[in-house]
């Protein structure tokens, strides 16, 4: 199961940072009130998972899931570029996250 909230926790974390671009500097209500959920949801799940994962390998992962899903969704929703090299380096940041997933003791 803590392997399930540090992901959930890492999805929050896309959530809040793709949210800060809707809240326009938090001006805009509801996109600001959404944001400031995801990130106490991030927050309360990264807890849970840090009671069974090590810190340095549940941060690296949250972090790691964080940065790949908002770059990911800054291509699809904000036509950031997608040249080859950015994708080369996200496969490379995926693969890090897996690598630190399946070299850490079961939890």
């Amino acid at each position: 199961m803590p392997w399930i909230y540090l992901i959930i926790a890492g999805l929050m974390e896309t959530a809040w940072a793709i949210g800060l671009k809707y809240t326009k500097g938090f001006t805009v209500l509801l996109p600001s009130v959404l944001t400031g959920a995801a990130i106490a949801a991030s927050m309360f799940f990264l807890s849970l998972a840090v009671r069974d994962i090590p810190i340095g390998t549940a941060y690296a992962v949250w972090t790691g899931i964080g940065a790949f899903g908002a770059a990911v969704l800054g291509i699809v929703l904000f036509q950031e570029p997608a040249q080859a090299s950015r994708i080369f380096f996200l496969v490379l940041l995926a693969v890090a996250i897996a690598g630190l997933k399946w070299s850490s003791p079961p939890g």
